[in-house]
């Protein structure tokens, strides 16, 4: 399993500083103009060659341009129906809030009606609009416009926000280099400990500065490693002594490691990816959990509930660990926070010798639409970054984890187990998600049962049936019968379909005050 972990030159030589930036600059041309070629069509193999001898790079930075520019447009492709999916939910959520406008069920609270349904009108609009690039770009296997440097800061550009400086420092920020056993792990940007001073050092080849058949100089920088990374570090760069050779010399092996020096603020860090040693593992939706003690796990932007359980799935403990940091801290403290919290949940699963976790296989996409704060919180991807924090420790520290799909959970835990246990509907919420790791279905609570056929089956034929004329004829209104419909039939033939079908039913239907059942609108 690969991990990376982020250092920081501290470069003293302003001579040295000047030559760094400028290959930093080059490097990150060659990707560009790498980009752009493969677009047209170019083959890897020419393209690295011209890299090659256009830009003045060595081999294996030519490589490494073309590599990383490859990336780019693979990633753009697999983004693209996620992206597609994101801005027909916007559309769909666009085309709701207006109805809703018009119909007269909301009234905006800042602004006249006439200025909001111009400002939903004109969104939708533009949705439609990128939603028919995405469409066409998907049916020609192509990929949308991609900026170098980011979209807003091109904006800041267009507006002269940020200077012509500024901008072309923003697009010529990284430098990148691929690890290879044979070349003492890495050929380019190399680590090396120094003995006298106790100190790492980043040797950088700089083949801008080569002479004609001759070997690139190298570029020598401190490098500083954060304390809890620095043993790990130097067992990835300090050789391993393999054997000797005849004449007694000892053979040593290193280990691969890739670097990426990324600048920001005036600051040169350094992105070390290597391969650790896990005893842990991903287990596949078919393979069964075997361990007596396992936990589920329900990661949320602020929290992160616990539920320990056995392998009968009967509850033994649920504890939630707070973190409220998450929602607005900056990305690189967010994933401190992440690691701490990660480890601290690893100690407490130890504690209870637990063997395996569960977690959702959630996937956060941008169906959200104008609630800023939602907006913030989604585009940070904390949710994902505590998840991935959660896996690489577990599978470091010998944990087998199972990823199970997240419908319902919230909703079984809180119409389930939230009174039987007295959890709150997160720690509830994590049993059930713990419990389907274990392959137990949840069927429905006798009372819950009960207030379907009693109550929200009536409450949904007198909806039905007490719908104005006018409303009828609208596209909301035929939509809501169509709608209202579905969840009459779920009702009537839930024993012929899945379960889930009648959890959604009360999803849309129920809801819980003081574990008393309230109808929903409909």
């Amino acid at each position: 399993m690969k991990v990376t972990r982020t250092g920081l030159l501290f470069i003293e030589n302003k001579a040295d500083e000047k030559e760094l930036f400028n290959l930093m600059a080059v490097f990150s041309s060659a990707i560009r103009f790498s980009f752009n070629r493969l677009l047209d069509g170019k083959k890897a193999d020419e393209l690295i060659k011209q890299v090659n001898a256009q830009f003045k790079l060595n081999k294996r930075f030519a490589e490494d341009a073309v590599l990383q520019a490859q990336a780019i447009i693979t990633s753009q492709k697999e983004l693209l129906p996620s992206r597609i999916e994101g801005i027909q939910a916007k559309i769909k959520k666009t085309e709701k809030k207006l109805d809703l406008y018009m119909s007269g069920k909301l009234k905006p609270k800042k602004v006249s009606l006439a200025v909001c349904l111009k400002g939903l009108h004109s969104r939708l609009e533009k949705l439609k609009e990128k939603e028919k690039e995405l469409l066409k770009h998907q049916e020609h296997n192509s990929i949308p416009t991609v900026i170098f440097g980011g979209k807003r800061n091109f904006f800041d550009r267009m507006e002269n926000k940020i200077s012509k400086e500024k901008w072309k420092e923003i697009r010529s920020n990284t430098l990148y280099s691929r690890g290879d056993k044979s070349k003492k792990g890495n050929l380019n940007t190399r680590i090396v400990w120094n003995e006298t001073d106790h100190q790492f050092y980043l040797e950088v080849a700089n083949p801008l500065l080569a002479k004609e058949g001759k070997h690139s100089p190298r570029l020598l920088f401190k490098l500083n490693i954060p304390d809890k990374y620095f043993d790990e570090i130097v067992n990835v760069v300090m050789p391993n002594i393999a054997g000797a050779t005849p004449n007694g010399k000892s053979i040593e092996e290193y280990n691969v490691y890739s670097i990426e020096l990324k600048r920001k603020n005036k600051k040169v860090y350094v992105h070390i990816t290597h391969d650790i040693n896990t005893l842990g593992s991903m287990l596949k939706w078919d393979e069964k959990i075997t361990s007596d003690i396992v936990a589920g796990i329900d990661v949320n932007i602020d929290k992160i509930a616990v539920s320990i359980l056995t392998k009968q799935g009967n509850l033994l403990e649920s504890k939630t660990f707070y973190c409220h940091e998450m929602e607005y801290v900056k990305s690189n403290r967010r994933t401190n926070i992440a690691g701490e919290l990660a480890k601290e949940i690893m100690d407490y699963l130890l504690s209870w010798n637990v063997g395996a976790f569960v977690l959702e296989d959630i996937k956060i996409k941008q169906d959200h639409d104008t609630n800023r704060r939602v907006n913030r919180l989604t585009h940070s991807f904390a949710k994902t970054k505590m998840q991935k924090a959660l896996i690489l420790r577990g599978v470091k520290f010998g944990f087998k984890i199972k990823m199970v799909n997240p419908a319902y959970t919230s909703v079984i835990g809180r119409f389930k187990y939230t009174k039987m246990y007295g959890l709150s509907v997160h720690e509830a919420a994590s049993f059930v998600i713990g419990r389907r790791g274990l392959y137990f279905e949840e069927k429905l609570p006798k009372e819950v049962l009960k207030q379907i056929q009693n109550v929200v089956k009536p409450h949904l034929v007198k909806t039905l049936g007490t719908m104005e004329v006018s409303e009828k004829k609208t596209k909301t209104g035929k939509q809501r019968r169509k709608y209202i419909g579905m969840l009459l039939n779920n009702i009537d033939t839930f024993k012929e379909n899945h379960i889930w079908k009648l959890w959604n039913v009360i999803h849309k239907t129920l809801r819980l005050e003081n574990h008393v059942f309230k109808l929903k609108e409909v």
